[in-house]
């Protein structure tokens, strides 16, 4: 792993101190590399939704549609409970 050394002011130390005692992170490593992790999320996640703003569009869907898919797949639930 390598190592990345950042300066902060007193009162962002005195934050990520805080939260890593608070949240159950051992150590400001673990809080910052959580960050960046939900940071990549966050990109990945505009990423998708710039995407599906661009393409085309479809036909709206009803009601009936979600309840039929919510039908389907409370039967393929079903289908797979061990009995």
């Amino acid at each position: 792993m390598s190592t990345m050394n950042i300066s902060l002011p007193e009162s962002l130390k005195t934050f990520v101190d805080l939260q890593v005692s608070q949240r159950g992170y051992g150590t400001s490593s673990e809080y910052v590399r959580e960050l960046i992790r939900k940071d990549q999320d966050r990109l990945q996640l505009r990423e998708k939704l710039l995407i599906g703003a661009g393409s085309a569009t479809t036909v709206p869907v009803s009601g009936t549609y979600f309840d039929d898919l919510r039908d389907r797949v409370h039967q393929a639930t079903s289908d797979n409970t061990p009995r």
